[in-house]
């Protein structure tokens, strides 16, 4: 009696991996993305207020205009 063995070649099932590895990795991407346009879209209105006032006005508040976007986004962004 004869025995045989057979070799199993894992070279597909690797190339899924990588596949769904890749896959993964652009959707999680693509998501972030969209997630952070959605919050920079949605504080476009306090920006453009915030940008309206006169430096007077905004001084009074305690910001200069240049700090406008570190203010709105200071949840978000640590600059």
């Amino acid at each position: 009696m004869t025995t045989t063995t057979a070799n199993i070649d894992d070279t597909s099932q690797t190339r899924l991996g990588r596949l769904r590895e890749g896959l993964d990795a652009f959707f999680s991407g693509l998501g972030q993305g969209f997630n952070a346009y959605l919050v920079a879209k949605s504080r476009m209105p306090q920006m453009e207020a915030l940008n309206a006032k006169s430096d007077e006005e905004l001084a009074e508040m305690g910001l200069r205009r240049e700090d406008i976007a570190r203010h709105v986004f200071r949840d978000v962004l640590w600059l």
